[in-house]
């Protein structure tokens, strides 16, 4: 894709070249960002993946990003270079985790109400629990492809995106499209918002995904569903439900879903939210050919399953018995500079694990404390501090190996992103 991208890039700037000579009067801007984000983490006692150690774990990591965004009429270019560097992982002191760009996508637009956007992007969606660009994570995560933008009445998009073999030339773990395993991805959103304080928002999603057994040979997952908001002075309501349906990698039939309701309070400092997610799994007596495992396709888990990550793969993380996580989350403002945040999570398999000793759904409590400080304009500093108390029944799941022991985690993070240039001016006939 890099080679017909630059193509289209170099014809689009000599179009905009062209404009400036015929047209009245063009505005342009050049805008240049650079964000240095350094953070350090603490864990000891589980795993997120398989790779990970339980044993006490320090490690740092350095993502330096810059931004280039350049808009005329009726055009866009953008583009987002990043490298992040590790420290004291997987046993060496000092390594490169990647080079690479986490956007490079050039935006023309035949008017103000349809556009389309060419190249790597970030695709974020409602909430970010089924397709975010995941900022928490250094590399983030993007999208190859188009998405077609219309905003006229209602806001809708369309994207098709596609994979290569990234594998072999980028370290998965810190790229931003690496991990995809789609062949092809289709992407229908669409938000309106009513009158009445009601919005509605819908994501229905394709994805082609190749056998790989059977070269050639491909199969589909398809996900439906969408959100519904009522807000009023200072409360706010919502539910959100998806039906997914198709075939697993082994072949099996897919009929799964998962719902989140939610209810919020916002007064002068603080704000309250209580909610609930619901990942259906696979109880004792399903078919073998039959999959109830619902999985949250390309979101972030950490924003309602706890900044710990023990649930993050699905279904494996919960050996295919689906979840259950009631959640409180506490946001409280000091002042202009500081917030503090403590955030409650329970968490229940929708099955139970076994019918053996340890039969039960309880897996256990987590806790996330952080606390937010912008001392300065363009600087944020985030401490934050999680630990869990968890059921026995837990170790079947292999995420904590003892659960007589606390399993924690902790980090430090700080973000510079100053503005390096913003140029703005005007060509004329």
């Amino acid at each position: 894709m890099r080679y017909p991208l630059l193509l289209l890039l170099i014809v689009g700037l000599k179009s905009q070249l062209s404009y400036a000579q015929s047209g009245d009067t063009l505005r342009r801007q050049l805008i240049v960002d650079f964000e240095i984000r350094p953070r350090a983490e603490f864990s000891d006692n589980y795993m997120q993946t398989p790779a990970d150690s339980t044993m006490p774990e320090f490690y740092a990591s350095l993502r330096n990003r810059l931004s280039l965004t350049y808009t005329a009429k009726n055009f866009k270019f953008h583009a987002s270079p990043q490298e992040i560097h590790v420290w004291g992982k997987s046993g060496r002191f000092s390594r490169i985790g990647n080079i690479n760009a986490f956007e490079f996508y050039i935006e023309p637009s035949l008017n103000r109400f349809f556009s389309a956007r060419i190249g790597r992007q970030a695709l974020s969606l409602d909430n970010g629990r089924i397709f975010s660009a995941a900022p928490w994570s250094q590399q983030s995560r993007a999208h190859e492809g188009i998405r077609l933008f219309y905003n006229k009445r209602i806001a809708t998009d369309l994207t098709i995106a596609f994979t290569r073999p990234y594998k072999k030339n980028f370290d998965a773990a810190y790229s931003p499209v690496a991990s995809h395993q789609y062949k092809l991805l289709f992407v229908h959103h669409l938000k309106h918002k009513f009158k009445n304080q009601l919005a509605i928002t819908t994501i229905n999603t394709l994805e082609v995904f190749e056998k790989s057994s059977n070269e050639g040979a491909y199969y589909q997952r398809i996900t439906n569903g969408g959100r519904l908001e009522y807000s009023r002075q200072w409360w706010y309501g919502t539910v959100s439900a998806y039906y997914q349906y198709g075939q697993t990698a082994s072949a099996k039939t897919i009929h799964a879903y998962y719902v989140q309701p939610e209810i919020s309070a916002t007064f002068t400092k603080a704000t309250v939210r209580l909610g609930a997610e619901i990942l259906s799994g696979n109880k004792a007596s399903i078919p073998k050919n039959v999959s109830n495992s619902f999985v949250p396709l390309y979101g972030v888990a950490w924003k309602f399953m706890g900044n710990m990550n023990l649930f993050t793969r699905f279904p494996a993380d919960v050996n295919d018995k689906g979840l259950v996580n009631p959640y409180l989350f506490l946001i409280y403002q000091v002042n202009e500079k500081l917030s503090l945040r403590a955030d409650a999570h329970l968490f229940y398999a929708q099955h139970s694990l076994t019918d053996q000793e340890l039969a039960g759904k309880y897996l256990g409590f987590e806790n996330d404390l952080s606390l937010n400080f912008k001392p300065v304009k363009k600087v944020e500093i985030i401490f934050g501090f999680s630990s869990a108390y968890t059921a026995k029944r837990i170790e079947l799941l292999k995420k904590v190996p003892d659960s007589g022991k606390i399993p924690v985690w902790s980090y430090l993070m700080i973000s510079y992103s100053p503005r390096l240039l913003h140029l703005k001016y005007n060509s004329r006939k």
